[in-house]
């Protein structure tokens, strides 16, 4: 299978293609960029090692699905549904990391994104691509709307409680902090060392746009509609993202069998896992990984339960899902090219 990545040379990008490298059974074929026609990719990421020549080219629809069975589309909101109606039309998989098909209703994303939608009549037609919830849904689908990092750190920290309906629907708090790269490759006046370093941000307080995405697929898996207060903040680290989520317990129940909830719900899911009682989830321990590491604690008093999870949000949160998406939507084992072990420290 040939595969194309539209926006190669951002740190998603980036990321794809290390992954894809490792693929036994995809080829890289095109790797397009705006800003770096002309360049190899190792010119810009060394890391790449000397022997990876592949060159940047300009984005042009009509060759890209000529020559590619498999598109990935690392682009801004707004960029990416002229190109996958195109695709979806020429029977191609296509694969958005960015935001235009993972709301289903057209007015959400065009009042949190505030732009027109080029394909609305695909909305539905777009399988939301976390494999742990949608795996059946995902195998064969053409388009698949890759989750926003924030969205899956929360959403696989919460599912299995509101699938077993145990915590209220309303008055959840979800507090997500990130590493610097889920801004992008570009720096800004925040990202920059100066401002980042030895500092912390909330930013996007009560309008984040992952808000609705987030509520969107609680409220599925709850079967009612759920509404959250969702802060999210920058720290200064490289990547990962810890979403630490507070909610209120309907029913007195014993922590032993919150954990038989969770153990059930991601039983034969092989990129998440429970910690132990009393052992927390660190960033660190899965950077460069496609894991989820997440735990719980009730707090009796108060009558409610804090989970926390952690990702990291390049790998699990964009281009490792991603390709663990493309796998199942293919028929290939899950896992392929993404048993990557953590980078520690």
């Amino acid at each position: 299978m040939k595969v194309g990545i539209v926006g190669a040379s951002g740190y998603t990008g980036l990321e794809l293609v290390r992954i894809l490298q490792m693929h036994p059974q995809v080829k890289l074929e095109l790797l397009t960029s705006e800003s770096y026609v002309g360049k190899k990719l190792n010119e810009i990421y060394p890391s790449l090692g000397l022997n990876f020549n592949m060159e940047l080219e300009e984005f042009h629809c009509d060759k890209a699905l000529d020559r590619c069975d498999i598109l990935f589309l690392a682009l801004p909101h707004g960029y990416s549904s002229e190109i996958a109606r195109r695709g979806y039309d020429n029977n191609k998989l296509i694969i958005d990391l960015g935001a235009d098909f993972r709301l289903k209703e057209l007015e959400n994303y065009t009042n949190w994104y505030k732009t027109e939608h080029k394909a609305p009549h695909l909305l539905k037609e777009a399988v939301y691509g976390l494999p742990e919830i949608y795996s059946e849904q995902i195998k064969g689908a053409k388009i698949i709307a890759n989750p926003g990092c924030y969205p899956t750190s929360a959403i696989l920290g919460l599912a299995p409680l509101f699938s077993n309906k145990i915590i209220e629907y309303k008055g959840l708090i979800i507090d997500s902090k990130s590493g610097i790269s889920g801004a992008g490759r570009k720096a800004n006046a925040i990202t920059h060392f100066n401002s980042a370093s030895d500092n912390i941000n909330p930013y996007g307080v009560g309008e984040h746009r992952h808000t609705p995405e987030i509520e969107q697929e609680l409220s599925f898996v709850a079967g009612n509609q759920v509404t959250i207060t969702f802060t999210p903040q920058l720290v200064p680290i490289n990547r990962g993202i810890l979403s630490t989520c507070y909610a209120t317990l309907t029913k007195d129940i014993s922590e032993d069998d919150i954990r038989q909830i969770y153990d059930d719900f991601y039983k034969d899911k092989p990129f998440v896992g429970i910690l132990p009682e009393g052992t927390w989830p660190h960033t660190k321990w899965v950077a460069g990984s496609n894991k989820c590491l997440l735990n719980f604690k009730v707090d009796k008093r108060n009558n409610r339960i804090v989970v926390a999870s952690v990702i990291d949000n390049l790998i699990k949160g964009a281009s490792g899902q991603a390709v663990q998406n493309m796998n199942i939507a293919l028929g290939l084992e899950e896992t392929t090219a993404l048993d990557i072990l953590t980078v520690y420290p």
